[in-house]
């Protein structure tokens, strides 16, 4: 299910996001803001429970989260995107996810896994900022199922339409929000219009960052 935000300030936002003149200081503090307002929407749903609290005056209803929150970032870039969650989800927990891409078979491989024992009592959301060809996204989403999660939330900036057919035909029932759906892909796996490549934007390494 796929959930594309049309939020004016996510839309301000992403077109500052793709300029290439903008450097990794201001590309981060974008990413957060971003990260924030969808962090925002992707939570609406989480299920609450009523209870009862003191004010200064009186005894009144109040409401907190049924489940645990959990999030886990596909490392490295999902990591720019755990600081915003945390803003908004302040009690979450942290895990990560370490995949990288083998260069003969192009198939992700698991390189280092963490993540609370909790997972199948959590909402848990999957932070990666680009959904490009899916296979990370599906990797993850696999390793979070056979770890005992039942509700994944995969959060990414831009996505493209290989990516959400790929993670839509492994998982049906995932939820899927992202900030913009671009056209596709090119040659090399990169999402056009895209962004460049998030990871290297984000802490300022590869050639195109300078």
């Amino acid at each position: 299910m796929l959930h594309i935000s049309d939020h004016p300030l996510i839309k301000k936002d992403i077109t500052a996001l793709r300029n290439r003149e903008t450097g990794s200081d201001e590309f981060r503090r974008l990413v957060r803001r971003i990260a924030q307002l969808i962090a925002y929407e992707a939570s609406r749903d989480l299920d609450l429970e009523q209870y009862r609290v003191q004010t200064p005056l009186e005894e009144t209803a109040g409401w907190r989260l049924t489940r645990p929150i959990i999030l886990v970032p596909v490392l490295r870039a999902g990591l720019g995107m755990v600081d915003a969650f945390l803003d908004m989800l302040p009690g979450a927990r942290v895990g990560h996810i370490g995949l990288y891409r083998d260069e003969e078979t192009l198939e992700p491989v698991e390189y280092y896994t963490s993540y609370p024992e909790t997972l199948g009592q959590a909402n848990v959301f999957l932070l990666d900022p680009m959904l490009a060809t899916g296979g990370s996204a599906v990797a993850a989403m696999r390793i979070l199922r056979n770890q005992g999660a039942n509700d994944i939330r995969l959060i990414s900036l831009v996505s493209a339409p290989e990516g959400v057919a790929a993670l839509e035909a492994a998982f049906p029932e995932a939820h899927i929000y992202t900030a913009v759906l671009d056209h596709g892909l090119n040659d090399q796996g990169y999402i056009v219009p895209g962004l460049g490549d998030a990871g290297d934007r984000i802490f300022g390494t590869g050639a195109e960052t300078g």
